[in-house]
């Protein structure tokens, strides 16, 4: 194994010892989303006994929360790993030593590859033993969904670690929203026709809305169109380079000024 590849064990090692050693960290993994499947469940149930349209909301809700609580994991794996060594005051130990930001960042990645299939892997199970859900009734498509949905979440969890590196800990608060915030825009549970027409426009930018529009087409019997696809890779990838550019020249700027070995648990400047 090469010098690279042992570094990027190292981290990704010590977030698995760190996760297994404590019950505290397992739990929140899987509470939130366990919640959120019981939740939609039952609301989609209801839908289904009210409504006289002759349309099933359990895939269209219930597998549109899956996907959505699939992206947060992402996000949190990424962010969750980061904020280990700000929780930890680890920083000046993890960067004294002979690693690059792109081995850092990739045991994060790896970290958040793990805890997502594992939590996907509950909810899944959860969701078609409870509701009945045929998760995988979007055949192949799943794949392409999946993976866009997990790129998204970690240049989402890049880019809230370079907010609390640039302004400390007491920025943490911004990070926890952004799947709030952003759920409107991604059209999660709704079309995007159903939002204002310049509204649109702005959603068209937010890469998950494709997923979740093609989703929608494949329950619906439709089939996903390649292009928006395409659209969404594209956005994607933009996303990821630019949350890995933000990550980098921040940690640039907190050498140069020192900001490392000032770190707290107070803002910094």
């Amino acid at each position: 194994m090469s010098a690279r590849l042992r570094r990027v064990a190292a981290i990704l090692l010590r977030l698995i010892y760190l996760l297994r050693g404590s019950s505290a960290r397992v739990v929140p993994l899987f509470a939130w989303q366990a919640v959120d499947i019981v939740l939609w469940g039952f609301i989609s149930r209801y839908l289904n006994s009210v409504s006289s349209a002759r349309f099933n909301f359990v895939p269209a809700l219930l597998g549109a929360i899956v996907l959505w609580d699939f992206l947060v994991r992402a996000l949190h794996g990424v962010i969750v790993a980061f904020l280990e060594d700000v929780w930890s005051r680890n920083f000046l130990n993890i960067f004294a030593a002979p690693l690059a930001i792109s081995e850092y960042l990739t045991g994060m990645v790896l970290f958040s590859v793990a805890t997502s299939v594992m939590v996907l892997v509950v909810m899944v199970a959860l969701a078609t033993a409870a509701f009945g859900l045929h998760f995988f009734a979007m055949g192949l498509m799943l794949v392409p969904f999946l993976l866009l949905l997990f790129l998204f979440g970690v240049a989402l969890g890049i880019f809230g670690a370079a907010i609390v590196l640039r302004w400390g800990p007491a920025a943490e608060w911004l990070i926890w929203p952004i799947p709030a915030l952003l759920s409107p825009l991604a059209c999660v549970f709704y079309p995007l026709s159903a939002l204002p027409t310049w509204l649109q426009w702005v959603a068209r930018l937010v890469p998950p809305s494709y997923v979740f529009e093609g989703m929608r087409a494949v329950v619906e019997g439709h089939g996903a169109q390649v292009t928006p696809l395409l659209s969404c890779t594209a956005l994607t990838v933009l996303a990821l380079l630019l949350a890995g550019r933000a990550f980098v020249g921040v940690y640039h700027h907190a050498v140069r000024t020192g900001l490392i070995a000032r770190y707290s648990a107070e803002t910094v400047s």
